[in-house]
């Protein structure tokens, strides 16, 4: 969805770059010693502009007699449509790094983890001996797969030492749930289990500057955040201190499945059909699509074309999904709004034999 949003701005500006050139090929020559005709200059101004904003919208052209208007109207609708390509073409890129980075956030948590337990040996004021012999810590050392992955996505920490024995001194250390916890004298695996929960969740993912230092780095962390801490929970929960061993968590079950899944998502609400978009302007009374809320206009358009793309997707679940999506991102009233439009919408499509649902259970489109 916010890939999405922001290909929607970027067609937006890239549109307002091409008119803006269109104003800049017919704007008075301020260095030349000839006599500017402003009247004539902008009269070609105003027919390119129209004529663009034709070619723009995809309607029937009419040609000027003015050569100069033409290659200027079809040269500024190149460059929107260069530009657009280019844009599309990172974002989509873009959108599966963003998904993959959060498997590099989670690592990083766990390298984090024994960045921390390294920091603590150089500390001689305190007997960290309980955290060093931490049985998810002696799990976490001796892991191959896991030794592999943090080298290999570079989430070791070892080129912030600095900044880790900082966090280490003025985070972990001065922390109450901690200091208890090194003063025991022999924790079960019960504290051995939450003092490293409690780390994670207070410590490295509360309100520390070891969070706002991710959030600095990653401008989709308010939504990675949680994922993240839901990956480390349930790595810590499969635990298991008298066999060492846990699980590494996916963050997918079937990647390959899922990427096709994103890529088509994406490709074909670009793509929409405007028969499609006519669909969401019938069944919003008063109000025209341009003048819907942005992130109204995608999560429609999104849903609509999770519909019609993927029979084997029941229609009460991408509604459902949807109307969560609209809880998170949009309007407070906005939810009750996209529920009532889908519905209706779905209903339609259904009705035309334009969604279909097949696999078990799907047969009657529910």
């Amino acid at each position: 969805m916010q890939s999405l949003f922001a290909y929607d701005q970027c067609k937006e500006a890239n549109n307002t770059l091409a008119q803006d050139f269109i104003d800049e090929r017919f704007a008075p020559n301020l260095n030349s010693m000839e006599v500017q005709d402003k009247p004539v200059l902008k009269e070609k101004n105003k027919e390119a502009l129209s004529l663009y904003k034709k070619l723009y919208a995809s309607q029937e052209v009419t040609e000027s007699e003015d050569p100069q208007v033409n290659s200027v109207a079809e040269e500024a609708y190149k460059l929107c449509h260069s530009n657009n390509k280019k844009d599309y073409g990172f974002l989509k890129k873009n959108l599966v790094a963003e998904v993959e980075k959060i498997n590099h956030r989670y690592y990083e948590v766990l390298g984090l983890l024994l960045a921390f337990a390294d920091a603590s040996k150089s500390d001689k004021k305190a007997d960290h001996s309980n955290f060093l012999k931490n049985g998810f810590i002696a799990t976490l050392r001796k892991d191959v797969s896991l030794q592999g992955l943090l080298l290999k996505t570079n989430a070791t920490w070892d080129n912030h030492r600095t900044l880790v024995q900082g966090w280490f001194r003025n985070v972990i250390k001065t922390d109450k749930v901690y200091f208890q916890y090194i003063s025991e004298a022999s924790p079960d695996d019960t504290a051995q289990k939450n003092i490293i929960k409690h780390i994670i969740r207070k410590l490295i993912l509360g309100e520390t500057a070891i969070n706002d230092f991710f959030a600095e780095r990653d401008i989709r962390w308010a939504e990675d955040h949680d994922i993240v801490k839901s990956l480390a929970d349930k790595t810590l929960k499969s635990l298991d201190i008298e066999q060492g061993t846990f699980q590494l968590q996916k963050l997918s079950m079937d990647w390959e499945d899922d990427l096709v899944f994103m890529n088509t998502l994406f490709e074909k609400t670009t793509q929409i059909e405007q028969s499609n978009k006519d669909l969401i302007a019938n069944n919003t009374k008063n109000w025209e699509v341009d003048r819907l809320p942005l992130t109204d206009r995608v999560i429609l358009e999104m849903a609509i074309t999770e519909l019609i793309n993927f029979p084997a997707i029941p229609v009460k679940v991408t509604i459902n999904e949807y109307i969560e999506l609209t809880k998170h991102y949009s309007t407070p009233k906005s939810a009750k709004f996209i529920n009532g439009i889908l519905d209706v919408i779905a209903k339609e499509l259904v009705t035309s034999g334009i969604v279909r649902k097949s696999g078990r259970g799907l047969i009657d489109n529910k």
